[in-house]
């Protein structure tokens, strides 16, 4: 099995975070993987994206251009990726930014008002990670077992106090 997906928002929104928690975690689950950052033309505040590809196989090609899934955070994601989920995918997005509805109907489509939640949990910055709880439970691609553990490896030494605010988000996603 193969899953491809793409994580997208404005810089600063944490994709390319989340997006190495589902590679880190496809690693721990003994998988192959690939992440692959792609940045407008500035960093926070700018459009960035990254492609995670998660195989039972050797991975040919961090490439994605019909994913399985996507994680918008921000509207000009969602109205970029879209339209290229394969039919039967999975759409994540944070409803508390973005006011408009996919209307494909091939698609499991969930709004996740991440922003709200992420401030009732204390801290606006876990946005992010309600969104990829939201699309671990709907696409299984990963156990949130092994995105736990993944905290360990991406965050730095000095944001390591936050993985309990980041898991308790994580599992509320």
């Amino acid at each position: 099995m193969t899953h491809e997906m793409i994580c997208a928002g404005f810089g600063g929104q944490g994709v390319m975070l989340i997006g190495q928690l589902l590679a880190y975690g496809g690693l721990f689950d003994e998988k192959a993987v690939s992440w692959f950052p792609s940045y407008g033309p500035e960093m926070r505040g700018g459009t960035a994206n990254c492609s995670v590809v998660i195989s039972d196989e050797q991975v040919g090609s961090p490439v994605v251009s019909e994913p399985d899934g996507i994680i918008a955070m921000n509207r000009p994601s969602l109205e970029k990726f879209a339209s290229v989920v394969k039919p039967g995918g999975v759409i994540v997005y944070n409803s508390s930014l973005i006011e408009i509805t996919p209307t494909r109907k091939d698609l499991r489509v969930i709004p996740v008002p991440a922003n709200e939640i992420a401030t009732e949990l204390g801290n606006l910055r876990v946005a992010n990670i309600l969104a990829l709880g939201a699309y671990l439970k709907a696409a299984q691609v990963v156990t949130v077992e092994s995105v736990e553990k993944a905290f360990e490896k991406v965050l730095p030494p000095h944001r390591r106090n936050l993985i309990p605010l980041n898991i308790e988000a994580l599992k509320k996603g």
